[in-house]
């Protein structure tokens, strides 16, 4: 990857519905060579997918926990249980395997206390779990999806 790499990929993190002209008159190229270089980019999987990204409190997403997790048990098959259970929930929008105290994290986002409760019930329902807290975010102070790429 090279400086025009990089800053298509931190305009196309700013916004994808950028046309490829835009683009190649920003990085000052002309348009079939950053198409191109687009391509390649998608083919070796730097650009991963093109998304929409939605405002989460205008989609009613009123509350986001950070839930931590200890395993109940650090067994290969316990392990790829419970990250199969943890992902087909449709609240998990992140999920991380952690070093630490915590064995794992999930960003949750839900409407209300009550639709997290709900949630509960279900990560903790049939899974032998160790230790489970939730953290409620208060306010958030930073969220972007753009990586740093310099």
């Amino acid at each position: 990857m090279d400086a025009i790499d990089k800053r298509i990929l931190r305009l196309l993190q700013q916004d994808v519905t950028l046309s490829v002209n835009q683009i190649a008159e920003q990085v000052g190229l002309s348009s079939t060579p950053c198409w191109r270089r687009i391509q390649l980019l998608e083919k070796q999987g730097i650009i991963d997918r093109r998304v929409a990204l939605l405002n989460s409190e205008k989609v009613g997403l009123n509350v986001t926990a950070f839930v931590q997790v200890k395993a109940g048990k650090h067994d290969d098959k316990w392990l790829k249980m419970f990250a199969i259970h943890a992902s087909n929930l449709e609240e998990v929008v992140e999920f991380y395997r952690m070093s630490g105290e915590y064995d794992y994290m999930l960003k949750v986002m839900v409407k209300d206390l009550k639709a997290f409760d709900i949630f509960y019930k279900k990560l903790v329902s049939g899974i032998d779990l160790s230790d489970v807290t939730s953290s409620f975010a208060m306010e958030q102070i930073k969220y972007t999806t753009v990586l740093p790429v310099t």
